[in-house]
């Protein structure tokens, strides 16, 4: 907390020499609330700088992406993702113009940052590139359109928290107007609003990143295509294909079969989302021998911790002597493991 009798302030010019001066402005403003004195931590600053370094990175993989688009030279064919991303950026317009009215600068600010981060950069602009990259004319075309317009409008957005490099961005990007200054601030009117592509593509994300982490706790190479079964009903069958392309970009995956609720695949591991079992068969992606004792080992080291907490727990004086959030926090902990213990048991089974 800085003070001027303790003579511990910061001269800002300081600041804005070495993390900029938008920046300085993302800092002071997430960090606001209302009735709050803020402390200024300069590791925050580190956050404001790397979310402007995301926005410049991911605004100039669209410009190198824009050089040959020419607005009306097809009539765009939205897909999944494209009525996704721009429902939800209605949605986040909206939301931010409420925040405003109220004055409440830092939510505002915060929920554009999620939208920017997770849902534009790390997933649209990574869903974009297969047509960008491999699509036909027009779907290029479409892609260009959809991250044009959707790029343009978080810059809107952004705009009167971070001006100088939303400026700087928008007069690169198809606009209309000298400035971005001048335009009309986004409000949420008008605009698509399409809650079915919204959970559609929900649940294609929740599949994408089930399969991420089954990966990662499998230990399985990066750059090793998986071949996938999904066990569900034709209905859900039926959606979860028409996002097929995009669980192969971004999960990896080779081979996609279909199977009826209840299928069972042996040494595979194992997924569930929203009534969907997404089996992924661990032979010739990983050393199964190795695999089997390696769960084996953390069961018995689980085994083992579930001992410790059962005979802590069951401790009278234990129990009436540790301040009540001590024995919830245990009890807290012994939920935990048991849920653990199940999982690795199951995955010990399909395994094995």
């Amino acid at each position: 907390k800085m003070s001027k009798s303790l003579g511990n302030g910061i001269d800002p010019l300081e600041i804005i020499d070495k993390f900029g001066a938008d920046s300085l402005r993302y800092t002071l403003i997430t960090g606001n609330s209302p009735g709050n004195d803020m402390r200024f931590k300069w590791e925050r600053l580190d956050g404001g700088r790397n979310f402007i370094n995301k926005m410049w990175n991911a605004s100039r993989f669209a410009l190198m992406n824009l050089q040959d688009y020419q607005s009306g030279q097809y009539e765009p064919q939205l897909t999944l993702a494209d009525k996704w991303i721009l429902s939800r950026l209605k949605t986040v317009a909206a939301e931010t113009d409420a925040n405003l009215e109220k004055y409440e600068l830092g939510e505002a600010l915060r929920g554009i940052y999620d939208f920017a981060w997770d849902e534009f950069c790390n997933w649209y602009v990574e869903i974009a590139k297969l047509r960008l990259y491999q699509g036909s004319p027009q779907e290029r075309y479409t892609a260009q359109t959809v991250l044009a317009e959707v790029l343009r409008t978080i810059l809107e957005l952004l705009h009167p928290f971070t001006p100088f490099f939303t400026e700087e961005l928008w007069q690169q990007l198809p606009h209309q107007g000298e400035s971005i200054m001048l335009t009309r601030y986004p409000n949420g009117c008008g605009g698509l609003n399409d809650s079915a592509a919204e959970e559609r593509m929900g649940l294609l994300m929740e599949i994408v990143r089930s399969i991420r982490n089954v990966r990662a706790e499998m230990k399985v190479p990066l750059g090793k295509k998986a071949e996938l079964v999904i066990a569900a009903s034709a209905g859900l069958c039926d959606e979860i294909r028409e996002g097929e392309a995009y669980i192969r970009a971004l999960a990896q995956a080779g081979d996609i079969r279909y199977a009826g609720p209840g299928t069972i695949v042996d040494k595979a591991a194992k997924a569930h989302v929203r009534g969907a079992d997404i089996f992924l068969p661990l032979a010739g992606l990983i050393d199964l021998d190795k695999e089997i004792a390696r769960i084996a080992k953390e069961i018995a080291h689980t085994e083992e911790e579930l001992k410790r907490l059962a005979a802590k727990l069951g401790n009278e004086s234990f129990v009436n002597k540790a301040p009540a959030e001590v024995v919830e926090k245990e009890k807290a902990k012994q939920e935990i493991m048991n849920g653990k213990l199940d999982s690795l048991r199951q995955h010990l089974r399909l395994l094995a």
